[in-house]
């Protein structure tokens, strides 16, 4: 039999598309004789998976003893993997060893939490706090070989339980590897991890990238007797472009920190059993609490996590006047990995949320996600629990009729017209620039303790105009605030053109970019050789490269390169310094691309097709306004038929255009004949 594989942006369960429609459900939380009547509401829903954390914090009794349901029987989670199974769903494991999941330790024991020995340390050398509800509790270092040691323990006696339920023999078909790694929430770049283990990991992996001490100090620019001198920034005191590979190797560093402790961590689970099916990771919602269109790389490394495990996600938790947010996040998602998943997809509220929506939001956010190409993902929480409200199902069984019907119904339409077989149209490829991203990183005047709770004030632990440094740093414009306005202004200027496009970021392999016939991507005075040298070979092979506003003509080490300037002559690298009216569709415009056409600006579209159905399209129309829209849509092709599937109805059609009435807030799916 076939084995479970995650690839080509599609789930296979024994060489079958399966569809990962799934939803937590926490059986610790649950008394034992209410499993079964709610897994049959799961079902009834239409749901094909079911996702639960499986807490070393609850089940470890003190060190090195468990329980697994001899004391407490609704710790027994062999019996709920075997339950799960019996009634034909499949099952995503999340073990940790965090969970989060509002549990006062976040998942630990309460010892580990006080070792001193773990804890990762900020700037100033004391411990790194997050502050959560209803306790503050230390970081955790995952540099520390100890914590390692520490969660082997729990691994040995969790993944054999996992290990027989491993598909064919069980319904596992996924698993986790640790939960939302962010450094506990501390994304400022000063605010951890500086315990000592981290720092050497630090000197490490400068050591790996520029191979010995004496480039390292030509680069900064500053002796070093020894590898021991090497000491991390601990804030920003920048003030040429000479200093700019300092401060941006700690960013990068951080980076390879998150991946190289999820790959340590998926190491020991295939040691004991799990390597038979894909593991994933999921990265905390990103951009801050309250949204944006960038910012969505760094500490965050999709590309090089997906190098070791087999598919990263984000966790989305948004509600409908952030349509934008939710667009550029799961378009990000879709045009980065190779199985678009979203492994914590908004279904109720935790109680201290300060702007929760309802259920209004939950449709519209659901449909948008599915709008931009979203392929699997599990509600989150599908099971009402302690410290959790508003889910379908209540934790005595109960069901909102009404919350159950609208689940109930995207899945229906998501089964009966096959989204999982479905491919996102988009022959741009707009890539969010991750070196100038980790300047705008570095640059951070502010540092916020880690908190993933929505400040008053509005402030967030992601950096923003409010926080970064103004310096120019020698250049014409500060990059790390220009970079910025200059992604938005390339996200607005797609969308207003009616073009189709995805979001990548620049640390996506240039392999990947050859599916797309145009690449944009903002460019300032410097830019690494290497990109700089991919984007010349993919425009030589073909492709049309954008780039501005300004032509590299230095590399990440400061050096003279300009690559990418030469580039310029051979017309398929089109430079535009500025992005004023319709300029970067005028350097579009001969590309024959995938494109959309509607009667008001605000309303936006996305495609889909199948290679099974080649005289059928699958389009989507948003209305993310607060006014209803008479609108009237378009895409470039002639129609027989038009219906929207949500509500059941046909829609009138007059050659190539429909029309249709789309409500405040409302996204339609129409199934359109050609």
């Amino acid at each position: 039999m076939e084995a479970v594989t995650a690839n080509n942006h599609q789930f296979r369960v024994g060489g079958e598309v399966a569809s990962l429609y799934g939803g937590a459900m926490h059986y610790w939380r649950l008394d034992r004789d209410k499993w079964s009547d709610i897994l049959d509401k799961v079902k009834e829903m239409g749901f094909t998976a079911i996702s639960t954390y499986i807490p070393w914090e609850v089940h470890e009794i003190e060190k090195g003893k468990f329980d697994f349901g001899t004391i407490d029987p609704r710790k027994d989670v062999d019996a709920f993997l075997t339950l799960v199974h019996s009634k034909g769903l499949r099952a995503i494991a999340r073990p940790g060893p965090q969970i989060n999941s509002e549990l006062t330790w976040f998942g630990y024991p309460r010892r580990v939490l006080e070792d001193p020995e773990l804890h990762a340390l900020n700037a100033q050398g004391t411990k790194a706090v997050l502050t959560q509800v209803p306790r503050p509790i230390p970081a955790l270092s995952y540099a520390a070989d100890k914590f390692f040691d520490e969660t082997a323990s729990w691994y040995d006696a969790i993944c054999p339980i996992l290990a027989r339920h491993v598909y064919p023999n069980g319904g596992l078909v996924a698993v986790q590897v640790d939960n939302e790694m962010a450094f506990f929430f501390h994304v400022n770049p000063y605010a951890c991890d500086y315990s000592p283990a981290a720092v050497e990991h630090y000197r490490a992996f400068l050591i790996r990238k520029y191979r010995d001490l004496e480039t390292i100090c030509a680069v900064y620019g500053k002796y070093h007797g020894s590898v021991a001198e090497l000491e991390p920034p601990r804030r920003f005191e920048g003030s040429a472009k000479k200093d700019i590979p300092y401060y941006t190797d700690w960013i990068e560093y951080r980076e390879h920190y998150l991946v190289d402790s999820q790959v340590r961590l998926a190491g020991m689970m295939k040691e004991r059993g799990l390597a038979g099916i894909p593991m994933f990771h999921n990265y905390p919602h990103p951009l801050g609490p309250g949204g944006a269109v960038s910012g969505i790389t760094t500490p965050f490394n999709i590309p090089a996590l997906e190098e070791k495990l087999d598919f990263v996600g984000f966790d989305i938790y948004s509600r409908k006047e952030l349509y934008d947010h939710v667009k550029t996040v799961v378009s990000y998602v879709v045009g980065t990995s190779r199985y678009p998943y979203i492994p914590e997809f908004i279904a109720g509220v935790w109680p201290w949320y300060l702007h929760p929506g309802g259920l209004a939001d939950e449709e519209f956010v659901t449909k948008a996600a599915l709008m931009h190409g979203i392929k699997g993902f599990s509600r989150y929480m599908l099971v009402e629990r302690d410290r959790w409200l508003a889910s379908p199902i209540r934790r005595d069984g109960r069901i909102r009729p009404d919350d159950c019907a609208m689940f109930r119904r995207a899945n229906e339409v998501a089964r009966k017209h096959r989204f999982v077989v479905l491919e996102r149209q988009a022959d741009v490829l707009l890539l969010a620039h991750r070196e100038y991203d980790r300047l705008e990183a570095a640059s951070v005047l502010v540092s916020f303790p880690g908190d993933f709770l929505e400040s008053p004030l509005g402030f967030s632990e992601y950096p923003n105009f409010m926080t970064v440094s103004e310096e120019k740093l020698g250049f014409e414009e500060p990059v790390q605030l220009a970079k910025s306005a200059w992604f938005a202004q390339c996200y607005r200027s797609l969308t207003e053109a009616g073009c189709s496009f995805l979001i990548s970021d620049t640390g996506l392999a240039p392999k990947q970019w050859r599916r797309y016939k145009a690449l944009v991507v903002s460019s300032f005075e410097y830019m690494s050789g290497s990109l700089q040298r991919a984007l010349r070979d993919y425009a030589e092979a073909g492709g049309t490269v954008v780039i501005g506003p300004r032509v590299p003509h230095l590399d990440e080490r400061m050096c003279p390169d300009s690559t990418l300037a030469i580039g310029l002559a051979t017309g398929r690298v089109v430079h535009l310094p500025t992005l004023g009216t319709n300029e970067l569709e005028l350097a579009l415009a001969p590309l024959d691309l995938v494109r959309f056409w509607r009667n008001d600006a605000r309303l936006d579209v996305a495609i889909h097709r199948s290679s099974d159905e080649p005289k059928s399209l699958l389009v989507y129309v948003a209305n993310p306004t607060a006014e209803p829209i008479e609108a009237k849509v378009g895409v470039n092709t002639s129609l027989k038929s038009v219906a929207e599937i949500w509500s059941k109805r046909s829609v009138p059609v007059k050659g190539q255009t429909w029309s249709d009435t789309l409500a405040a807030y409302t996204i339609n799916m129409y199934k359109c004949e050609l």
